[in-house]
């Protein structure tokens, strides 16, 4: 009895250990731009069997299964913090990437691997499709950690992808190793589409059908705040673990069951959005620490030339195909086009799908999965460390926009018709301009307290609000972003320079005809009454963001600022393009010295 608790606990010591080091290695890589799951496989590693920490660890079931819900769980959470205004800018683009594109990627990749790798034809379509998707949460927590910003487009599209493009690679990779083990004259293509369109439209059905019936359980029941998130959490295990035993797409159904919930009004909304961030982030770090005790460092180096081969095809050939003919049909600049090319980055998900070939019995089944942990490895220190980089030499980066208010809710009954919410006063707010009585509020607004200091102050003796007060207020939904606008910045004055997105600055209600008489630019005379907003958005295809760009003759028109889907200023850029952008001054460079030469 003694021998065994002498076991559990050296494992609880040693499990938590290593995700409290992760956890504080990560914050010493987010300051040196590392890739944080870099850090974390590499800890893993470093306490596996080739590693200082020699703890043996082989049990690919295990992980199979840790795996699974820890993905379940990651894709739940990305579901619950995808806006719905997402799906409006990216929703094509992202659905094309995250079906074609990973068949392309993963074409293009299989057979790369079956040459140089030697084997045969469905083997290489399998390490293709196990390293076919993309891990886009990784990516934006660099470009937020060091304080990039990409137009909506771009990292809407994204995010949109890596939530929707793992169920399929998963499909990819059980459809090869069921024609590997079954054979492939034992496998109609008919049943591969019967197949396909189980998983999608079944997954589909069931998790929207899932985020509907946990909406209506959590508005519906009353019990403890902090057993919702719980109860949130066991329902969308559910939903995917139910989905999976019907052989529909459970990772597609768990992230739709998210999306539905985080888009609709429901209770302890705070609560449930907290718990599964920090739920995430465990099983991120989880997940990766095991995959990196499950490797043997050793054991990479029996044909490390080969699967560093594929890596680099994968980043340079494959992916950026992928890209180009998959966003062929949408609106996106080559140089959009070639960012989103670049940030492919791969993480936890090929590591896990390959791992299913060794479970499977699959004939050198440890050759998949020591292709995918060499492509990941590889993916996360070229592209990994290039994110940010990549976004200021193709000329993307967008200046850092302040948040438009401090606010914070706080969650009532549902039966409440109103919404009780906390702002800090920004510093030259409306609201600091005016004595405190003289503020105009919403219709059914009322301020229930003010903190200044720590203190809460008496509103009936108070005369003014100062920069850092904290108010607590209870306002209709329609009305929140009105106090939004009165307790911070005003939007002017949060305005990005002139010089970044271009040099001189129009109202959206100008229009073009004249635009285009003052600086001499040809236009077609039925556009001469048109405004720019008009323009603008017939032109890129109905949504506009800011960051769009659209040349017109020599110059271009810039998306500054958009409200309530209308374009409200538009900024010109008269320097040549080939002029102002890092990677074509390059470019420009290089062909004048290989023209002198």
């Amino acid at each position: 009895m003694e021998l065994i608790n002498q076991v559990i606990f050296q494992v609880i010591f040693v499990g938590a250990l290593l995700v409290a080091v992760s956890i504080l290695l990560g914050m010493v890589s987010s300051r040196v731009g590392a890739p944080l799951l870099l850090v974390f496989l590499g800890l893993g590693m470093l306490a596996g069997a080739d590693g200082p920490g020699g703890i043996e660890f082989d049990d690919f079931r295990t992980t199979y299964l840790f795996g699974s819900i820890a993905l379940a769980i990651i894709l739940f959470d990305g579901g619950l913090r995808t806006p719905r205004t997402a799906f409006n800018v990216a929703m094509w683009p992202a659905l094309s990437l995250a079906t074609f594109g990973v068949l392309v990627t993963a074409g293009l990749a299989g057979a790369v691997a079956s040459w140089v790798l030697g084997i045969g034809m469905l083997p290489g379509l399998l390490v293709g499709a196990t390293i076919a998707s993309t891990d886009a949460a990784a990516v934006f927590l660099l470009l937020h950690a060091r304080g990039t910003e990409l137009s909506k487009r771009v990292s809407a599209s994204l995010e949109l992808e890596s939530g929707m493009n793992d169920p399929m690679a998963i499909f990819l990779t059980v459809a090869c190793i069921e024609l590997i083990t079954h054979g492939a004259a034992d496998m109609a293509p008919t049943h591969i589409v019967m197949m396909f369109l189980i998983q999608m439209i079944g997954g589909a059905a069931i998790g929207i059908g899932g985020g509907y019936f946990l909406l209506w359980l959590v508005n519906r029941i009353e019990i403890a705040a902090g057993l919702y998130p719980i109860l949130a959490a066991a329902i969308a295990l559910t939903v995917f673990a139910g989905a999976q035993l019907v052989e529909a797409s459970g990772f597609l159904a768990v992230y739709l069951t998210g999306l539905v919930l985080g888009n609709n009004r429901h209770r302890a909304q705070q609560v449930i959005s907290r718990f599964h961030d920090g739920l995430a982030w465990l099983s991120q770090i989880s997940m990766f620490l095991l995959l990196g005790l499950l490797v043997t460092p050793s054991q990479l180096l029996n044909n490390w030339s080969g699967e560093i081969v594929v890596a680099l095809a994968l980043i340079f050939l494959a992916r950026p195909v992928a890209v180009f003919i998959g966003l062929a049909p949408f609106r996106f600049s080559w140089r959009e086009r070639t960012f989103i090319a670049w940030v492919g980055l791969r993480g936890a998900v090929p590591i896990f799908l390959a791992s299913i070939p060794v479970i499977a019995g699959v004939p050198n089944g440890m050759m998949f999965f020591n292709v995918a942990f060499v492509v990941v490895i590889t993916s996360l220190l070229i592209q990994g460390w290039t994110v940010s980089p990549a976004a200021r030499f193709l000329g993307l980066e967008l200046p850092p926009t302040p948040e438009p208010a401090d606010r914070q809710g706080i969650d009532l009954p549902l039966s409440a018709d109103r919404e009780a919410a906390s702002w800090r006063v920004a510093e030259r707010s409306p609201a600091t301009d005016m004595r405190f009585s003289d503020l105009t509020l919403p219709r059914r607004t009322r301020i229930i307290a003010v903190i200044r200091g720590g203190t809460v102050m008496n509103r009936e003796t108070l005369d003014r609000l100062e920069v850092d007060d904290y108010i607590i207020a209870l306002a209709p939904p329609q009305h929140v972003i009105t106090l939004d606008r009165l307790f911070s910045t005003p939007l002017e004055m949060r305005r990005r320079p002139a010089a970044e997105l271009g040099e001189f600055v129009f109202h959206g209600e100008v229009e073009l005809g004249r635009l285009c008489s003052l600086y001499g630019i040809p236009f077609e005379p039925l556009m001469h009454n048109e405004t720019l907003d008009q323009f603008m958005r017939m032109r890129l295809g109905g949504s506009a963001v800011v960051g769009d760009r659209i040349a017109i003759g020599p110059v271009e028109l810039i998306v500054r600022d958009v409200e309530k889907g209308h374009v409200v200023r538009v900024g010109l850029e008269v320097e040549p393009a080939e002029e102002r952008l890092p990677a074509l001054r390059l470019l420009r460079r290089f062909t004048g010295l290989f023209r002198g030469s």
